[in-house]
């Protein structure tokens, strides 16, 4: 009895509950249900060609019968055809075997049993199968993890459009901005990379063995066969590919891949920002009894969702990299590289569900403090040398830049520090007014506006 304490993989191990949803995409079961789908969903064609008349077409019963195996289909039904494989050494034959032993129990399906898997190569049945895998684990599963962090994300945006933060441009003190605008930025980038996984159409190929219906030709010359293979993948919410080796190329799988890269690669650069505003003040932490941070410092509160999102976004992106270079080059008209690096899909992605968790979970537990940044921005009112010697260049004072850069380069410069320099200066009464009114906290431009604008 397989137990999770024993797991080589910490995605079947610690993380198992976490990614379980991906079971149903990905796993073992789930591609060889994938496999039964597309197979019956030939054989709905096949029965539907007028020009294959050996095989009838099929009665509502026998319909019924296909929609109820694909339904109904379990773990045992898996295991079931693992047994055959046992014999076979061969998955897909496997699974034709098995379809051909269940349309025994009927008698308009049993006779027809050969054209089961008719004139296709095993590669017609299993790039449709990881297509539809795809389907439902990136574009469902995947798609609602990362929706629910997106609204997190936008919800924290919203609620801090107006508090005023320092921000750090090479790490140093620079130009005041608000909290909720430096979240918003990652918001917009987000929903713009988004488009870009949703967008994917996911192809697959039923064409035989190199791509040219040579075996459906020999048997039935005047089937219109790019016609039907075209239908059945359409059945299926595919996209046709209708030029291919053995194998669909996989090239909407790299862009597929390498969109869910960039999603990851922003979401690596939000949670460092993020655990460094932690390291600031700016944000605390919910507590939760019974939590330990460290083994020997009983203070500490440590933003380790952040860090544990950070490192398994790096581990489903050197992944998702490495299936997307390596599944588009298949050495003449077909090699078997990927097949085992394919099933490595659900690991790529399992790791990519589970950086989404941990931010989520992360981002549930901040709690802004908004008066460590007020005083972070009261402690740092050298930052209106910008808008000083912007407001004197209006003006033409000369050397205005120049002047601010004695005043204030590498220094603490005081508020009053700040009022008699602004005093003296040889501008309308009522800039020099508006000069002195201005904070650190009050110098944040648009930021408010864009936050509310991109945020949501």
């Amino acid at each position: 009895m397989f137990d999770p304490i024993t797991a080589l993989s910490p995605l079947d191990g610690r993380y198992q509950r976490k990614v379980a949803s991906l079971s149903e995409a990905f796993s073992e079961f789930a591609l060889t249900r994938e496999r039964v789908r597309v197979e019956f969903a030939w054989l709905k064609s096949l029965a539907a060609e007028p020009g294959i008349a050996e095989l009838p077409a099929l009665s509502k019963h026998a319909i019924d019968f296909l929609d109820s195996l694909i339904a109904n289909f379990s773990p045992d039904d898996a295991l079931a055809v693992k047994k055959i494989e046992a014999t076979t050494n061969h998955d897909v034959k496997a699974v034709e075997y098995w379809i051909k032993e269940k349309f025994k129990s009927l008698p308009e399906l049993a006779p027809h049993s050969e054209f089961v898997h008719f004139a296709c190569t095993s590669e017609d049945i299993n790039n449709v199968s990881h297509a539809l895998m795809l389907k439902r684990g990136v574009q469902s599963t995947w798609l609602e993890q990362f929706d629910a962090v997106l609204a997190a994300m936008s919800n924290v945006a919203i609620a801090t459009a107006a508090m005023p933060m320092l921000s750090r441009t090479h790490g140093q003190a620079a130009t005041p901005t608000t909290m909720g605008k430096e979240i918003s930025l990652f918001v917009d980038r987000l929903r713009t990379a988004r488009t870009r996984v949703a967008n994917v159409r996911l192809r697959a190929k039923m064409n035989g063995a190199v791509g040219n219906y040579n075996a459906h030709l020999a048997a039935y010359a005047n089937v219109d066969w790019p016609a039907l293979s075209k239908r059945t993948v359409e059945s299926l919410d595919l996209t046709w590919q209708p030029m291919s080796a053995q194998i669909e190329p996989h090239d909407y799988m790299a862009e597929l891949f390498d969109a869910m890269a960039r999603i990851d690669t922003i979401m690596i650069d939000f949670c460092r920002d993020v655990w460094g505003y932690v390291s600031l003040g700016f944000f605390k932490q919910k507590l939760k009894d019974g939590e330990i941070g460290s083994s020997t410092m009983p203070h500490k509160v440590n933003p380790i969702d952040f860090e544990n999102a950070e490192g398994n976004f790096g581990l489903a992106n050197a992944m998702l990299r490495h299936l997307s270079e390596k599944l588009p080059i298949s050495r003449w008209q077909r090699d078997l590289t990927d097949s085992t690096v394919l099933r490595n899909m659900g690991v790529a992605v399992g790791y990519s569900l589970l950086g989404l968790s941990s931010a989520l979970q992360g981002i549930g537990k901040l709690q802004v403090n908004e008066a460590a940044m007020l005083a972070d921005l009261d402690n740092n009112w050298e930052v209106l040398a910008e808008p000083i010697q912007t407001v004197m260049r209006r003006y033409g004072v000369s050397g205005a830049y120049e002047q601010l850069k004695e005043l204030t380069r590498g220094q603490r410069v005081t508020a009053d520090a700040f009022a008699k320099f602004i005093d003296g200066l040889a501008i309308p009464a009522e800039a020099r007014a508006a000069l002195a009114a201005l904070t650190p906290a009050k110098y944040v431009g648009l930021a408010e506006t864009l936050a509310r604008s991109y945020g949501k």
